[in-house]
């Protein structure tokens, strides 16, 4: 069996007293969309600001792709295929979604001399730009200032943001959160396309969003992973039913 896409062993991340990651190991396969889920102050976007090289672990390992990134910063892990989205830069909401997009294009080729003029004018930068667009559904708001579209159209423009970086795998941190019955159904459809391309971990408390789209669900509480499983096994955990879903018997 070929080793997984991303292979964490043993994280810990304690603030003082609280534990907010304890030794905590997951395993992501190529190709699958892996939902993280928890109660509130599980630990899951403490968890996934460590793999993404935002937070520093106080102990354990983290491999991607075979490689072991535990110590990398994250423009490094960038560069090696790992994107956080919403998280890999702030949007310019003054200006145009296309702008935007073409600055993250332009940041992966490295070049630094007149970084927005070139990220702004050259051609091939911005056709490239134009193509995540479409891949989000954005392609007909290219000219569009950012401060003028929609909650659901400015996580769609993080998302086309963060495949500018060309990744292995991303790293989605609640994508529905705020948004509307209608935007989230578009969202849903959109990670459903994405998935097929790229390899997801997605924390999400929506989980009807969960259970339409993940592969495997792992449940984190007070920081420890308790199961994982696809959405049939997790649904009939019993430990999962108690400590997240507030079931089974009292």
């Amino acid at each position: 069996m070929s080793e997984p896409l991303l292979k964490v062993d043993g994280l810990t991340k304690r603030f003082g007293g609280l534990v907010a990651t304890n030794n905590l190991s997951l395993d992501v396969v190529e190709g699958e969309l892996h939902a993280l889920i928890g109660p509130n102050g599980a630990g899951k976007t403490t968890f996934i600001s460590q793999i993404a090289g935002e937070l520093h672990q106080d102990s354990g390992t983290i491999h991607f792709d075979g490689t072991e990134i535990s110590e990398w910063k994250t423009p490094a892990r960038v560069q090696h295929g790992l994107a956080r989205s919403f998280q890999i830069t702030q949007l310019l909401p003054d200006y145009t979604t296309l702008d935007n997009v073409a600055l993250a294009v332009q940041a992966r080729h490295g070049h630094s001399y007149q970084f927005f003029v070139d990220a702004r004018t050259r051609t091939d930068i911005r056709e490239e730009a134009r193509t995540h667009l479409g891949r989000v559904g954005l392609g007909s708001r290219a000219d569009i200032v950012v401060s003028e579209l929609s909650h659901g159209e400015q996580k769609q423009l993080e998302l086309a943001i963060a495949l500018a970086t060309r990744p292995r795998m991303m790293l989605l941190d609640e994508p529905m959160a705020g948004l509307g019955t209608a935007e989230c159904a578009r969202m849903i459809d959109l990670l459903k396309v994405l998935k097929t391309e790229v390899t997801i971990l997605l924390v999400e408390h929506d989980m009807d969003a969960v259970f339409a789209l993940a592969d495997r669900i792992s449940v984190l509480v007070n920081g420890e992973r308790i199961a994982t499983g696809s959405a049939e096994e997790i649904r009939g955990n019993e430990a999962v039913r108690v400590a997240y879903l507030g079931e089974g018997d009292a």
